[in-house]
């Protein structure tokens, strides 16, 4: 008999905060069906790594150095497409929110939502990703 293996999703964390970056690494790296490809700490790692890589989904912190995650998302859908971005950011200012939904993103996620759920919506995202 046949079973049906879920495809793998291929996930990148671009975060500048190690300890961030650290606890989604552990969150995904649990995780069934679910391949961690890098962490990178500015837009400009994640557009380096999205080249080398090609992830299904990114969880693309806003607020970095050297180059935002909303420049980054930009560049990132003109490289990629289909690579289905989350916009993770924890800063309650309106303007950030009204800036990622014009900004080339799939998804804002605040970071003060359960693993949990951050990890629901990763799978969400690579379905949609592997469907395109």
């Amino acid at each position: 008999m046949l079973s049906y293996q879920p495809p793998v999703l291929r996930v990148l964390v671009v975060d500048d905060h190690e300890l961030t970056r650290f606890s989604l690494k552990l969150a995904l790296s649990s995780q069934r069906n679910i391949e961690l490809v890098g962490l990178a700490s500015n837009g400009k790692e994640a557009i380096e790594m999205v080249e080398r890589y090609r992830p299904d989904v990114i969880i693309l912190d806003l607020q970095m150095p050297v180059m935002d995650g909303l420049s980054a998302s930009t560049h990132i859908k003109s490289i990629e497409p289909n690579i289905q971005i989350i916009a993770y950011s924890s800063v309650d200012d309106p303007q950030i929110e009204v800036m990622s939904q014009t900004a080339r993103v799939d998804a804002f996620c605040k970071k003060d939502t359960a693993t949990k759920d951050l990890i629901a919506l990763v799978r969400q995202l690579g379905l949609r990703a592997a469907s395109c």
